[in-house]
């Protein structure tokens, strides 16, 4: 993989490619601030946000997004930076909102995690279902301390997810009711973690991994087809774009790194791209409008 943008993200994450902008938005979740590139002629821009924004989804309506900020959802309007707030999320649990991507029946699936005042995270965390007429839903699934990996099949009968403290990647039947979870893939014993996922055309999923330096192609059938490098430790989150979806780009993270690190690791935060022999699929759209 290459370099795309030295964006030196303290925590890139929520990538997802826009088909008809032809542009790339992700967030830095620490410096709380929303980016759009567009690769074709490296324009970039940027937006603050009053909070924390973890995740987020395109709508059916360009000129929104819909936002996971780290205590609520909100719609967003990019033209005037107007926030519509919808939901509190756990607002009675020492949690934030984290990973989140939309289903292909055009709802938003997102999970929260833990954020301790002291000592290690615990699963308190959950996940949740935001449908096109705003109503937000608990999932059926276990706890988490970190909630990541949620993506789902070409089909969109089956939800991929996991608690990254696990290192394990869990799958479950997925529609209006939700099968039990069972084991997709296991790290084993590592250092890394799971952390984002994306679906592509074949239905492998590619997962970031955390401390590994690398992208991780699944089959559908959860055995590991091949492990693509990248420049850095703490890779985040990949999503398949470009005129022809053939281009993988990946966010990344400089959070947690000591200066003697961050010197070796010359481009922690950086957004890579490299060109794919295989093709994503189109970003789904949140259904909801702003009420």
């Amino acid at each position: 993989m290459e370099v795309l943008l030295d964006a030196r993200d303290m925590l890139g994450e929520g990538i997802v490619w826009c088909e008809r902008a032809q542009a790339l938005y992700w967030t830095d979740i620490q410096r709380a601030t929303l980016f759009r590139l567009h690769p074709a002629d490296g324009q970039l821009a940027q937006w603050p946000m009053p909070e924390r924004l973890a995740s987020f989804a395109l709508c059916e309506s360009d000129e929104w997004l819909l936002l996971a900020l780290a205590s609520r959802l909100a719609f967003f309007r990019l033209a005037d930076g107007h926030l519509q707030t919808l939901h509190a999320v756990e607002p009675d649990l020492p949690t934030r909102c984290n990973d989140g991507a939309c289903d292909r029946q055009g709802r938003f699936v997102f999970g929260t995690l833990h954020e301790p005042a002291e000592g290690s995270k615990q699963r308190l965390g959950g996940f949740w279902r935001l449908h096109a007429d705003l109503r937000l839903e608990r999932l059926a699934l276990p706890n988490v301390a970190i909630s990541n990996s949620i993506a789902f099949s070409p089909t969109g009968d089956t939800m991929y997810f996991c608690d990254s403290l696990s290192r394990r990647i869990q799958q479950c039947s997925y529609g209006d009711a939700l099968g039990p979870p069972c084991l997709f893939a296991d790290l084993g014993d590592v250092t890394g973690e799971p952390d984002g996922s994306c679906v592509d055309a074949e239905g492998s999923l590619w997962n970031a991994q955390w401390g590994m330096a690398r992208i991780a192609r699944y089959a559908p059938d959860g055995s590991l087809r091949e492990c693509l490098p990248v420049p850095t430790q703490q890779p985040t989150r990949p999503v398949f774009g470009g005129a022809r979806l053939d281009t993988l780009y990946v966010t990344s993270a400089r959070t947690g790194l000591s200066p003697q690190q961050l010197h070796a690791d010359r481009y922690a935060g950086a957004l890579f791209h490299a060109t794919m022999p295989v093709h994503g699929l189109p970003e789904p759209r949140f259904l909801g409008r702003p009420p």
